[in-house]
């Protein structure tokens, strides 16, 4: 149980604003209010702390950046699939040079249709599934790969956004390329899967859970070594709960010390928004598109 003794209530966001005993705000809002409510916190001194995506296009990004340098404060964003359990194991042991350098992925994010967001197809509200979805995994690449030189996306269409894509992603180094597969399904046996495939020199790491009408079914975290051996590791915050207790543990130390965990840097965020702009791009024109 959270203790309440010490929570406040606010009648509106200006009277939040005005606490003085407030260093962050975090944002939790629908997507189509992350801008204006963010450089309203930056304007009031306030570093701010927002729920993924940072907003529906690059150009919006680039308004709370420009706001967050003209008021000097931090913005930091929340796109907590890195610190998932098995999304974690990888991109640590990647950090840590432990699998030797990542050479391709493929990842997998796919959702039943989401009824319970009437919006989810407007370009001003949601952005539709690769803004809400295809995101987490456009950052995670960002993360392990760096930024793309180009995309290329092959995709059907509803109210002129994405609704299932296949993507591809290429960057300056030779054969480095990431693969994914993102979107909506009209089967509703299929509510969610996610997972991936991280090849890298020294090995293949390889995972997948899928949510069905039988329950859950996990084919569990496997790192595939050159020699022929398999290991099963034992996995940080992999509970429903730990890896957002370790996000906000983050953005206090990135705050107290100045350095900037990367799986909360605003500017991997923004970099996210507009490979994912670009799939958009690519999918209408069905040509490659560069991403710098």
């Amino acid at each position: 149980m959270i203790p309440t003794e010490r929570l406040k209530a606010y009648e509106s966001l200006e009277q939040m604003l005005e606490d003085p005993e407030i260093d962050v705000i975090d944002i939790c809002l629908p997507p189509h209010l992350h801008v204006q409510t963010a450089c309203q916190a930056l304007a009031a001194g306030k570093h701010v702390f927002c729920e993924k995506p940072l907003a529906l296009s690059t150009q919006q990004c680039d308004q709370i950046l420009n706001a967050a340098q003209r008021y000097d404060r931090q913005v930091l964003v929340a796109q907590v699939l890195p610190y998932m359990g098995e999304f974690q194991y990888a991109f640590q042991q990647v950090q840590k040079g432990a699998l030797g350098r990542p050479l391709r992925a493929h990842f997998k994010r796919i959702i039943s249709p989401p009824d319970w967001i009437p919006e989810f197809y407007d370009p001003e509200k949601v952005g539709g599934p690769l803004i809400d979805l295809h995101v987490h995994d456009a950052h995670y690449a960002r993360l392990i790969f760096g930024m793309p030189r180009r995309v290329m996306c092959s995709a059907t269409f509803q109210s002129g956004l994405v609704k299932f894509c296949h993507t591809l992603m290429e960057f300056d180094q030779p054969g480095i390329f990431v693969a994914a597969s993102c979107g909506v399904t009209d089967q509703s046996a299929r509510p969610f899967c996610h997972g991936f495939e991280l090849h890298c020199e020294q090995a293949v790491l390889q995972y997948e859970l899928s949510v069905q009408p039988g329950g859950v079914k996990i084919m569990p975290l496997s790192v595939l070594r050159p020699d022929g051996t398999a290991e099963y590791p034992q996995l940080p915050g992999s509970d429903d709960v730990s890896g957002f207790c370790a996000e906000i543990d983050d953005v206090v130390r990135s705050l107290e010390s100045g350095i900037m965990e990367p799986r909360l840097s605003v500017q991997n965020a923004r970099d996210a928004i507009h490979i994912c702009q670009c799939l958009q791009k690519s999918a209408e024109t069905g040509q490659w598109v560069d991403c710098r």
